[in-house]
């Protein structure tokens, strides 16, 4: 079986606070099973939102988004060679913060079609409240783009903003760490049968109905 390796989105601008750790738990799992993770930090950088230009489905870009100078093509690039995703995101607001869902949008509408039905989850990291409104938005990408999106035994959500904090939330901690047990199956086991189980055809053509009558 081949190395397979997995990509990280740390939304945070903080590169090693809580949302780090709630990655770093579920890639500790994942590096016992032999997959490897890269963490790539977006929330520290200045990221603009999607023009709603269109250019990325005209074909011109190769799949990638117009504005090439931030981490959004890098990401996509990167994606293309990797197995599965982790989106990780604070909570700012109830929600996902600006940096990251700037990105969300150029990434998944540009780079779509190098997720599909490869293995993904989020993980957010909170202080109080939240939590669970800022991972069912994380998750909206996910399924729009047809990924492969990895249970646990309750939401993917961690109380802290660093370390100390995030250990002394237990069950956070069990459900981080049974995530990462989970990811490392289904990584694996769509690896093992990618050969033997064809893939559904992805929809040639979308319909899209206005409800405006």
């Amino acid at each position: 079986m081949k190395e397979l390796k997995v990509l990280a989105i740390n939304g945070s601008p903080h590169g090693e606070g809580g949302t780090f750790q709630a990655i770093n738990i579920v890639a500790k799992e994942l590096e016992k099973q032999g997959i490897k993770t890269e963490i790539l930090q977006i929330g520290n950088k200045a990221i603009r939102g999607c023009q709603g230009c269109g250019t990325c489905k005209k074909g011109s870009t190769n799949g990638l988004c117009v504005f090439n100078d931030d981490e959004v093509n890098i990401a996509i690039e990167k994606m293309k060679t990797c197995d599965g995703l982790i989106l990780g995101s604070p909570v700012y607001y109830a929600g996902v913060n600006g940096t990251m869902k700037s990105f969300l949008d150029r990434f998944f509408y540009a780079g779509a079609s190098s997720l599909r039905h490869k293995v993904a989850t989020s993980v957010v990291s909170v202080r109080r409240a939240g939590g669970v409104a800022t991972f069912d938005q994380l998750n909206h990408f996910l399924y729009l783009a047809e990924a492969l999106i990895v249970p646990s035994i309750y939401w993917n959500v961690v109380h802290g903003t660093n370390e100390d904090a995030i250990q002394q939330d237990k069950e956070g901690l069990q459900i981080l760490e049974n995530l990462g047990q989970n990811m490392a199956w289904l990584l694996k086991m769509r690896e093992a049968t990618k050969d033997s189980l064809a893939e559904p055809s992805p929809i040639a053509s979308k319909t899209r109905t206005s409800f405006i009558r």
